[in-house]
């Protein structure tokens, strides 16, 4: 098929890499504009443009499709379907309409469940058991349209970059499946009764609240795992746990019970595994404690 792929960061990936492996023909990579990154802050492109200039694909970072000139371009590629994983702009109606087959989204949950902009981290911290990929028909509401294929997950015990990763080889391959059989699939609409709706994560909901129950502060510690990272304050510095267990124990909220830096929660504890401090590399928490010893009794705000 004549594809037009859009998309940006390390999720999108193995589906523009699987389509164009699968011999699909790749008219336009769109993704978004190179951003300021790490410490120089100098402009990187995403990861769906290193991946598009490795294969030799054309390249298009527009800042808005909402002129009809960039309509007009979008349409001159008089492509087959428009596959969208994670793009970042919204897509007006006439784009929605260019390709023949319109515009097919690779979605991560089982909707209607989490439909929106964190459905990975929102399954995590509400202790989901199951998640997956959902390939959907596009249409101009939030991840409203008529849905063609899913696939499982379960989430176990992984965090969130680790179930991303998983999803986004899961949707690859559906995608290249689902492709092959495309004309003869018929749409099965959503159930609005039973959307469930992934806000954006804000910044502020990744501070660790101690009077929430052990197990759903090691939700948190994997829901924000690698990025942002869960974190608590010590001695006016911030500490980012990345990987944590919950254990028996208990005390005021917050109180560190032991050595091993168990901390105490509204319900039992919670013991860092791998924990990271301002400017410096995650490691384990007893190297870390070796060098910056947080001593039983400790309140951590």
């Amino acid at each position: 098929m004549r594809i037009i792929f859009m998309g940006t960061p390390d999720f999108a990936v193995p589906t523009l890499a699987a389509l164009h492996d699968a011999a699909h023909e790749i008219l336009c990579v769109y993704t978004q504009p190179p951003r300021p990154a790490g410490r120089g802050k100098k402009l990187q492109p995403s990861p769906v443009q290193r991946e598009a200039e490795v294969r030799h694909l054309e390249v298009r970072s527009p800042t808005s499709l909402k002129s009809p000139e960039e309509q007009a371009r979008f349409a001159a590629l008089e492509a087959d379907l428009a596959v969208v994983a994670a793009y970042g702009l919204i897509l007006p109606q006439p784009i929605l309409d260019a390709p023949r087959f319109g515009c097919l989204n690779v979605h991560a949950s089982l909707l209607p469940r989490w439909r929106g902009a964190a459905p990975v981290q929102r399954a995590i911290l509400a202790g989901d058991t199951l998640t997956g990929i959902t390939l959907m028909q596009m249409e101009s509401g939030l991840d409203t349209g008529p849905m063609l294929a899913t696939a499982r997950v379960q989430i176990e015990r992984k965090n969130a970059g680790e179930l991303t990763a998983e999803l986004a080889d899961v949707g690859a391959q559906l995608m290249v499946g689902t492709l092959t059989e495309l004309q003869t699939l018929h749409a099965v609409a959503q159930d609005d009764d039973e959307a469930t709706y992934a806000s954006k994560i804000d910044k502020a909901e990744s501070r660790i609240d101690w009077s929430q129950e052990a197990e759903q502060v090691e939700r948190q510690v994997r829901a924000f795992a690698p990025a942002p990272g869960a974190w608590f304050e010590f001695e006016g510095e911030r500490y980012r746990i990345l990987s944590a267990e919950c254990a028996e124990g208990g005390g005021a909220p917050g109180t560190v019970l032991d050595d091993q830096l168990t901390i105490a929660c509204d319900s039992d504890a919670i013991r860092p595994i791998t924990i990271q401090r301002a400017g410096k590399p995650a490691m384990e928490t007893a190297a870390l404690l070796r060098g910056k010893p947080i001593p039983a009794g400790t309140i951590l705000s």
